[in-house]
């Protein structure tokens, strides 16, 4: 089954891992961004934690307490002592973006050792009649210079257009793509394709450049920045079938607790809810803790510090530089291109009420005002790119 509305919980990586881990969005957890702040800004970035808190249970310990191994493969990108100090049988260890750049051809950013490690892992359990979970989070498409290449040399002699923008990075993910293969190949002669499930999603929405369908990208909560593709094969699920319920990375928690059987009670302040009705044909909308999803980015990275808010078909985006607000149908308007503010006020008072109030209430971290601007040396990289806030409205923050 294929996803069309699927959504990472931040535009940026290490976020939406510890929100998949945790079932809880980055905005609760106070981890929205990867990289470094950004200083010399209008703003001040909000906080963001980098290590995981003492009292957060993850996906692996609930899914242990079921009976179930565990192993995470690949980039780890979290701090608070690796995998296996948060409910991981075995892993590689608290990994990062760095760990996989040795690896080049014959084992491209270690995607094929990967899937060696996981190979093993799963005889392993067939062996003990253990059911398991794996993670793997590789670590392509990074490092597209480490491509096979045999790979590259073929998109090398591709013309740039339909085909590739970037043999590199096209070679990588066409490696990336094998790495995979191997994995679905595993299960086959392990005899498990009929009882396990595969999921396969992405972090975060894609790098900018070039005409695009959706505004934006990485590090942006714009469509572009948080929209992924989702695939989950397995048990019962229909070939080639569809969803296009609205879906996010944090659903992915109680939805592997159902089908793992566990009877502990879920941590308080789960955001995510269960999807597996949607696997089998149900158009019911998910159902969560609130109704609508926020995406919470104060950050200048993509953009200047902004949240969004969708409900229904609407999105708002609330930008903090100014205090703007743009309001898109996303069932008419997917690119984000025909701002409703001015002709919709009420719908977006409304819905920037309904954002402030969920932010509110799950404590999130908020940009600040930086009383040491200074205009003639703030870093220019973000206001070639910001796409809010800086030609509308009111100069003075509201927060």
């Amino acid at each position: 089954m294929r996803f069309s509305a699927a959504y990472a919980p931040a535009p940026v990586c290490s976020p939406t891992r510890i929100s998949l881990q945790t079932g809880k969005s980055p905005a609760q957890l106070r981890w929205t961004k990867a990289a470094p702040p950004e200083n010399g800004h209008r703003l001040i970035e909000a906080e963001s934690r980098k290590n995981i808190q003492l009292g957060e249970k993850t996906v692996a310990e609930l899914l242990r307490s079921a009976g179930y191994a565990t192993a995470h493969y690949g980039k780890w990108h979290l701090g608070g002592g690796g995998p296996e100090e948060h409910g991981y049988d075995e892993s590689d260890g608290d990994t990062g973006n760095e760990d996989a750049n040795r690896f080049v051809d014959p084992n491209p950013v270690d995607i094929f050792g990967m899937g060696d490690r996981a190979a093993q892992f799963m005889k392993k359990q067939v062996e003990a009649g253990r059911p398991f979970f794996i993670q793997m989070s590789y670590h392509a498409l990074h490092r597209p210079e480490n491509a096979l290449r045999a790979t590259r040399e073929f998109y090398d002699q591709q013309t740039p257009g339909r085909m590739h923008r970037d043999a590199g990075r096209a070679a990588i993910t066409t490696d990336l793509d094998t790495g995979v293969g191997r994995v679905l190949e595993t299960l086959q002669k392990l005899h498990l394709t009929e009882k396990t499930y595969v999921i396969y999603m992405s972090d975060n929405g894609g790098g900018g450049g070039g005409p695009r369908p959706l505004m934006a990208g990485k590090g942006g909560v714009w469509e572009g920045g948080i929209r992924v593709p989702l695939i989950i094969c397995g048990p019962g699920i229909k070939p080639n079938s569809w969803c296009h319920q609205r879906v996010v990375g944090y659903d992915l928690l109680p939805t592997f607790c159902r089908w793992a059987g566990v009877t502990s009670k879920l941590p308080e302040n789960i955001e995510g809810g269960d999807i597996s009705a949607l696997l089998h044909g149900s158009n019911e909308p998910v159902k969560r803790l609130r109704e609508d999803l926020v995406f919470h980015f104060p950050h200048y990275q993509g953009d200047t510090p902004h949240s969004a808010i969708l409900a229904g078909s609407f999105k708002l985006l609330h930008f903090y530089e100014t205090g703007e607000n743009r309001l898109f149908n996303l069932d008419a308007d997917l690119g984000e291109r025909n701002d409703l503010a001015q002709t919709m006020p009420e719908l977006a008072n409304e819905m920037a009420t309904k954002l402030q109030r969920y932010l509110s209430e799950v404590k999130a971290a908020l940009p600040t005002p930086n009383t040491h601007f200074d205009p003639t040396s703030e870093p220019q990289s973000n206001q070639k790119v910001g796409k809010g806030g800086r030609k509308k409205g009111p100069r003075k923050p509201t927060l």
